[in-house]
């Protein structure tokens, strides 16, 4: 019989559930946040995005946001250095150091210059 209980409650505010992370999940002893991070959590607590569950987008390498720091350290702080949310998955993003997400496609899809004519000619791909 599964016995899962969530590491944190929805209800807590979004600072206490990514450092309930951290400390938990990353053994981290604390979180920094620069102002950015500040200022969108407290936007998206004041326009009720606070409830929602926290997605944590950091390096592969490590359990802390510094790639260098193998395995599970010690003895660190984990940076937010910013946050987004993610409305449609239903939670809420924390960017920590210097971690890069995946790109999004550009104003203008390379797709938008493919066509085939009626003979089968494809143009555009290259």
């Amino acid at each position: 019989k599964a016995d899962f209980q969530p590491l944190y409650s929805e209800k807590l505010p979004i600072k206490e559930k990514i450092g309930t992370i951290a400390r938990e999940i990353y053994g981290a002893d604390g979180v920094e946040y620069t102002k950015e991070a500040l200022k969108a959590i407290k936007a998206l607590e004041a326009n009720g995005f606070g409830e929602m569950p926290i997605c944590m987008a950091k390096t592969q390498y490590s359990l802390s946001d510094d790639p260098s720091l193998l395995g599970r350290p010690r003895g660190f702080k984990i940076t937010v250095r910013e946050i987004r949310v993610s409305a449609g998955a239903g939670f809420v993003v924390a960017i920590t150091g210097d971690i890069m997400t995946m790109p999004g496609l550009p104003k203008n899809p390379a797709a938008c210059n493919m066509d085939i004519s009626s003979d089968g000619v494809i143009t555009g791909l290259f």
